[in-house]
C-alpha cells in the first residue's frame, strides 16, 4: 500500500519529502518519480542508511502521511 501512496500522491508529497530529508535534491526527486525502490536507494545514498533503515523510515513517513490525509 505504501507504494500506491508514494506513486499516487507524488506531486503532493515532493515538498514534504524534501523538507523531511533535506539532502534529497530536486534532481533526485525527478529521478525517483514516485518509485519506492528509487526513494529507498536515495535515502541509502544520501544518508548512509542501511536498506532496512531506509525502508522503515520511508514506511513510517508514508504511514503518518496517510493518517494525516485521511483525517481531513
Amino acid at each position: 500500500m505504501n507504494e500506491d501512496i508514494l506513486k499516487g500522491q507524488w506531486r503532493q508529497l515532493k515538498g514534504s519529502i524534501q523538507k523531511k530529508w533535506g539532502e534529497i535534491t530536486d534532481d533526485d526527486m525527478a529521478q525517483i518519480d514516485g518509485e519506492r525502490e528509487k526513494m529507498v536507494g536515495k535515502l541509502q545514498e544520501r544518508y548512509g542508511y542501511s536498506r532496512e533503515k531506509a525502508e522503515n523510515e520511508l514506511d513510517a513517513y508514508l504511514s503518518s502521511n496517510e493518517r494525516a490525509t485521511t483525517k481531513n
